[in-house]
């Protein structure tokens, strides 16, 4: 029984995302890779990532992430840039210009992720932290 109520949760955060447009301005998985880039831009001010890193960390599938990172360079919000090692490994870089637009989005999650952490509380707000991170380190994915 515990399993049809963790299917039930599941739903139900997934329609709560998915209704509340955490991603305005962006179709989801561009909002998704262009979070994966930011970090890396806010870590290290150049914003460098291997697609092979972006696959990983979203879990998307290649050909997705290809597609999307395509799509978000017709945009203008990213850029293919060369590796000074191996030709066949292919790094994307944000664009500064349009790093303010993609603020504008990215600021319009940061409000619901505020607004789900007022619900929440801190304590509960760690604990899920926790419990994803958790279940992302296990390596888990549906076979």
């Amino acid at each position: 029984m515990q399993e049809e109520k963790l299917l039930q949760s599941w739903v139900t955060l997934s329609g709560i995302i998915k209704n509340s447009r955490i991603t305005k301005g962006l179709q989801y998985n561009e909002a998704i890779i262009m979070n994966v880039i930011y970090n890396r831009y806010t870590e290290d001010g150049a914003g460098i990532v291997s697609i092979k890193e972006i696959t990983a960390k979203t879990r998307m599938l290649k050909s997705l992430v290809n597609r999307t990172v395509n799509s978000l360079i017709k945009k203008g919000f990213v850029q293919r840039c060369e590796s000074s090692g191996d030709k066949r490994v292919v790094y994307v870089k944000c664009v500064q210009d349009k790093m303010d637009t993609f603020l504008k989005v990215h600021s319009g999650s940061v409000k619901i992720a505020n607004s789900i952490i007022e619900i929440l509380g801190e304590e509960d707000t760690e604990a899920f932290i926790r419990i994803v991170e958790k279940i992302e380190k296990s390596g888990y994915s549906p076979a």
